[in-house]
């Protein structure tokens, strides 16, 4: 029996954006479908419905990947995914825009054309009608949930996720990974987008057929890092972290702020000025507690001069500070 065992699915985002991190770890995992005969126990020792969950060699059941992947940054030095220090505290922000804004792409790319998500459906469903259809009829909800009900939002978040495309083709013409030669957790959710969603689903995947080298990059997954490699430095880091930056304003800001006044007002939605739209969302707590990770790095890092500029410089101070 390995070590680790990751319980989830190979269409799950954050499943497999859990996969690529254990990877690079050089974990000794299994991967294993949640299903029903188990889905009792994850869900009772995890705390939680959802995937991915993993059980570590102390047979503890962890789930939500960040703090997961904190822990396990601990356990395999030299090969951390949250850089120690400011550059930490970039990574950070930037896998917050992937986790909890750029999703919502993956949603819509898979929900709202039929190809995919009849593909999608059968996938999951795991050749059960009745699953396969209970899961087409909860794809619409999601979309709604996370703001592309509007055939406008839904333009918006595909060009979106073509800006990600075409930077990240960019970067990786010139560094082995997206923040530089050595993997970050961006590389982990980005990778898991791919190969849960974008290079998987019919309809997304002949967009990112487009982009040689995230196609390669994508195929190759987490199995060709040698443990060797430096990241570029704090703050200019590389050109596709400087594009994210430049992102996070336009969608993520005004969205986490709204939501965050929503769950403060008790209020069950939020509305958010979005790509010029006035765009309603489902009001959640876990972005709200996601972004109060960060918060935390923040405070663990210390009092920082150069945090505090490069926040102001960014347009992020409401947001994180």
């Amino acid at each position: 029996m390995a070590s680790y065992r990751l319980y989830g699915g190979e269409l799950s985002l954050f499943t497999r954006k859990l996969e690529a991190a254990l990877v690079f770890y050089g974990a000794d995992f299994d991967f294993l479908p949640k299903e029903p005969a188990n889905a009792a126990e994850l869900e009772t020792r995890s705390g939680t419905h959802q995937v991915p969950v993993l059980r570590t060699p102390e047979n503890w059941m962890l789930a939500d990947t960040t703090p997961i992947m904190e822990l396990l940054d601990a356990r395999f030095p030299g090969r951390e995914l949250f850089p120690a220090g400011d550059l930490g505290v970039l990574t950070h922000v930037i896998e917050e825009f992937f986790d909890e804004w750029v999703a919502r792409v993956m949603v819509h790319y898979r929900w709202h054309y039929p190809e995919s998500a009849e593909f999608a459906a059968q996938r999951i469903g795991r050749g059960h009608p009745e699953r396969a259809a209970q899961i087409l009829q909860w794809g619409p909800r999601a979309c709604r949930a996370t703001g592309t009900e509007s055939p406008s939002q839904q333009q918006a978040a595909e060009a979106e996720y073509r800006r990600v495309l075409v930077a990240a083709e960019a970067q990786l013409q010139q560094t082995r990974f997206l923040l530089g030669d050595r993997p970050t957790a961006v590389d982990c959710i980005v990778l898991g987008g791919l190969r849960a969603h974008t290079y998987t689903d019919p309809v997304p995947k002949r967009v990112v057929a487009n982009y040689p080298a995230v196609v390669a990059w994508a195929e190759r997954g987490a199995n060709d890092w040698d443990g060797s490699g430096e990241l570029a430095p704090f703050p200019a880091s590389t050109p596709f972290a400087r594009f994210a930056l430049a992102e996070l304003p336009l969608g993520y800001a005004p969205f986490v702020l709204a939501n965050a006044a929503a769950l403060a007002a008790g209020s069950k939605t939020c509305r958010a000025e979005v790509f010029g739209e006035e765009v309603s969302f489902l009001t959640r707590p876990y972005p709200e507690r996601s972004r109060q990770m960060i918060r935390d790095r923040i405070a663990r890092v210390g009092p920082s001069p150069a945090i505090a500029t490069w926040l102001d410089d960014i347009g992020l101070t409401e947001v994180f500070q």
